[in-house]
């Protein structure tokens, strides 16, 4: 017997809802690993800086915070950004659900959101001490490659899907998007902390809708200055915007020093000391401190 219209047929919102929260995890993983693999192999290939420190030492640690991240977020987090989407959407409720729009207007519309967000937060976890004391182990790495884009610490990682989850559920933003803006954040994440060369035109040409390498390595300068500019991960446009673009690092890319100046001691950067590190430490930004003159 054919199901009845309306009892046992699902919405065709419902329907992606479910594609969406069922092969999240899978479409996910497959993405990650596939980018960090062909991200490092293109390191090997063509590496834009040398190194000033082993990946024997430092890719164990950055990878472990991966799967410290990865529990703390499926233990400690009830609610994740899609999930989120999916609860809204199916009641009816956020900005974008209570002003109809075509699914071709909503998708893009919600991952721009999404950006501006992240792009918001990122400020806010530099201007803000308590939170940069979490965001600063991201930044204590000595060198910037595929690993350090996984390299977060991991209250700032849960904190960071609670503000992804209120923005999802404040503007309605499908979970389609959604998913959709995970893959580009943790592939944009991998790419752009790649220590990849790429030809100046190349570069120049990708910086118009695309966070490249070398615009995110002046993020990781250990002068104070060029820290706090080009806080982009995805879209290039929202520094330009609001005028925290710095094109190139004063040193040049082959001499700039990357880390916090008083973090530089490669045998205290530990695992477990980078975990406790918010904890013990009271850094401020202020000019002068971390490396500025």
């Amino acid at each position: 017997m054919l199901p009845v219209h309306g009892e046992d047929q699902e919405a065709p919102e419902e329907s992606i809802n479910h594609i969406v929260l069922d092969y999240e995890i899978p479409v996910r993983l497959l993405f990650f690993f596939g980018l960090l693999i062909l991200t490092t192999l293109w390191e090997f290939s063509t590496p834009r800086r040398r190194r000033s420190s082993s990946r024997i030492t430092r890719w164990p640690i950055n990878m472990g915070m991966v799967l410290i991240d990865s529990l703390a977020l499926r233990f400690l987090m009830p609610v994740t950004a899609i999930s989120a989407a999916a609860y809204v959407e199916t009641h009816g409720f956020g900005l974008l659900v209570m002003i109809p729009s075509p699914q071709w207007l909503s998708l893009p519309l919600g991952i721009v959101i999404l950006d501006l967000a992240i792009y918001a937060q990122h400020v806010m976890f530099h201007t803000l001490a308590p939170l940069w004391r979490l965001h600063m182990v991201h930044h204590t790495d000595l060198d910037i490659d595929v690993t350090t884009g996984v390299r977060f610490h991991p209250i700032e990682v849960i904190l960071s899907m609670g503000i992804k989850a209120s923005v999802v559920a404040v503007m309605g933003i499908p979970p389609l998007a959604v998913l959709i803006f995970e893959i580009l954040l943790n592939g944009t994440s991998i790419f752009n902390h790649g220590n990849i060369r790429l030809s100046g035109p190349v570069d120049r040409a990708l910086r118009l809708f695309l966070v490249t390498p070398d615009m995110h390595r002046v993020h990781h300068s250990v002068i104070t200055g060029e820290m706090n500019s080009n806080f982009g991960f995805n879209l290039p446009w929202w520094d330009r915007l609001f005028a925290t673009y710095r094109a190139q690092p004063s040193a040049g890319h082959d001499d700039m020093m990357i880390g916090i100046a008083r973090f530089r001691d490669p045998k205290r950067l530990t695992l477990p000391y980078l975990l406790l590190l918010p904890f013990t430490f009271k850094p401020h930004m202020r000019k002068g401190e971390d490396g500025d003159s």
